[in-house]
């Protein structure tokens, strides 16, 4: 049976009724919030496999973003009878939506990039509480328990039958540095190699990548734990990247200054590590030295996972491993995931992105800009659209400087559509109308050749592209669809009277399908 729980009686936990006035600090807390806005939570006890049948599903029912077609933007999901696993239950989609992100950080959805951007620059620091004070440690499982498996304890999700494995799709890993005691937090890609090991991927220049080489070197282990089902604004702090989060900037005082109250931590139990202490679930362990493995040891398949852009990345032949000490939970926990390329990747990467651009951009050209989108296409990473408003005729380099200026500030960004105040960067209808009528492609094009890319877009490579000399390489190009300042009367939109509509939406009728005479 599956329920759509919008609107519905008020969750409970404890005595405290929890509405959707009330603040989230935690994964049920944003739920509550939910289910009291229709349309943005359903509930199903139909039986699902987590092997490839529940990612099927939800690309049908809302995962969007970059998923191979038919797909759409739908609610949160949450499995209740996962095959195999009695009594687990698993979310996802929770992020899906930029609506539904807006909701639950308590902002409009196009004002997501300030609401963000300001969260920044008033960070608020984590603070460390008792175990009595920490639901994420209710339950303790420990590895050095003869029955711990993490294969049939969790229900990691694959997300295709090509899959290397099981993943822990949204593991938020928190490390410190082994000298100078910096704490970093990154969601990265986990693979089930066994009862207590994982595989973890790290892109180029993640930091917890260079605490784990500090270690490494060191000869010693890289104590982490990887927590799951927490508040999305922990999870959208965390995708940060720099140069708005520098190595030694905690990610989580962006979340603390989301929500105007610190994050809570607690010390792991079986590892030296902090875990968040409303957490559905935490992973306690260590990152080994000196030891690897193939992503896909088990499977063999030669793909890892459908990744941001849309394709199957492949296997990594050789991860570092984490060797599991612990699992600890909430009461009746919530495995959080999510469909790689679609809309919940969108919003975890594109809304940071927003935010950091948005905040250089203001910096370097006051009132210029008034909104920026890290469209879906681009998995939130790749693509931006940049809205401008022209006022003099030097505005039309301006425009262009924005690009470069966001170019400049995001590494990984591939492509700037810079489009004027009166279109909607929102609207990809409404871009790709400017790309039409206010683009020539002789004159309204700037390439930058062999830039450092994202190594997951799989046209970032020599084979590709033989002039790109590795893989993570690209052209970088901006598209300048404004129209030209001297000329904007030539391009100003037809104006239509501004018309409330909602006397003539009252007691309609829906005419019949219209009949057209044959011959």
């Amino acid at each position: 049976m599956t329920r759509s729980l919008a609107p519905t009686p008020l969750l409970t936990e404890g005595n405290a009724i929890m509405s959707k006035d009330a603040p989230v600090t935690d994964l049920r807390s944003a739920l509550a919030r939910l289910r009291e806005h229709q349309g943005q939570y359903l509930e199903t006890d139909h039986p699902v496999d987590p092997q490839a049948e529940l990612a099927g599903v939800y690309k049908r029912v809302g995962a969007g973003g970059t998923v191979a077609r038919p797909t759409t933007t739908g609610p949160a999901m949450m499995f209740t009878n996962v095959t195999g696993y009695p009594g687990a239950r698993v979310l996802v989609g929770l992020m899906a939506s930029r609506e539904r992100v807006g909701l639950l950080l308590d902002s409009p959805s196009p004002d997501l990039a300030r609401r963000v951007g300001t969260a920044i620059q008033q960070p608020i620091e984590p603070v460390t509480v008792g175990h009595d004070r920490a639901p994420a440690q209710e339950v303790v499982y420990r590895a050095d328990d003869p029955g711990f498996d993490l294969g049939t304890l969790l229900p990691a999700p694959t997300n295709t039958e090509q899959d290397a494995g099981p993943y822990f799709c949204l593991g938020l890993v928190l490390g410190t540095d082994p000298e100078l005691g910096h704490t970093d937090v990154t969601i990265h890609r986990l693979c089930v190699q066994g009862r207590d090991e994982l595989s973890i991927f790290f892109a180029p220049g993640r930091h917890i990548d260079v605490f784990r080489q500090k270690a490494e070197a060191a000869g010693r282990p890289l104590p982490i734990s990887i927590n799951m089902g927490l508040d999305p604004a922990i999870y959208i702090g965390a995708c940060f990247e720099a140069p708005t989060t520098p190595l030694g900037f905690d990610e989580l005082t962006i979340a603390g200054g989301l929500r105007g109250e610190p994050v809570e931590l607690v010390d792991c139990l079986t590892v030296a590590q902090k875990a968040i202490a409303r957490a559905e679930i935490v992973i306690e362990g260590e990152v080994l030295p000196g030891v690897r493995v193939a992503e896909d040891q088990n499977s063999h398949t030669g793909h890892a996972m459908p990744e941001f852009p849309g394709y199957n990345g492949p296997a990594s032949p050789a991860l570092p491993v984490v060797k599991v000490t612990a699992v600890t939970t909430r009461r009746n926990p919530i495995l959080q995931t999510l469909v790689g390329p679609g809309e919940e990747h969108t919003s975890l990467a594109g809304i940071p992105t927003e935010a950091s651009l948005s905040n250089a951009l203001e910096a370097a050209m006051p009132g210029f800009v008034k909104h920026v989108y890290a469209h879906t296409s681009g998995g939130g990473k790749l693509l931006a659209v940049i809205q401008v408003h022209k006022e003099q005729a030097l505005d039309d380099g301006r425009a262009r400087q924005a690009a470069i200026v966001a170019l400049g500030t995001y590494a990984e960004l591939k492509h700037v559509i810079v489009v004027d105040h009166d279109v909607d960067p929102f609207d990809t209808n409404d871009v790709m109308w400017a790309m039409t009528t206010r683009f020539q492609g002789d004159t309204s094009i700037i390439v930058i050749p062999a830039v450092v890319g994202h190594i997951l877009d799989p046209s970032q490579s020599p084979a590709y592209h033989s002039t790109l000399p590795t893989r993570g390489m690209t052209a970088k190009t901006i598209f300048d669809c404004t129209a030209p300042f001297a000329l904007q009367a030539e391009f100003e939109r037809a104006k239509f009277r501004d018309v409330d509509p909602a006397p003539f939406l009252t007691n309609t009728q829906t005419a019949p399908p219209s009949v057209w005479p044959s011959g």
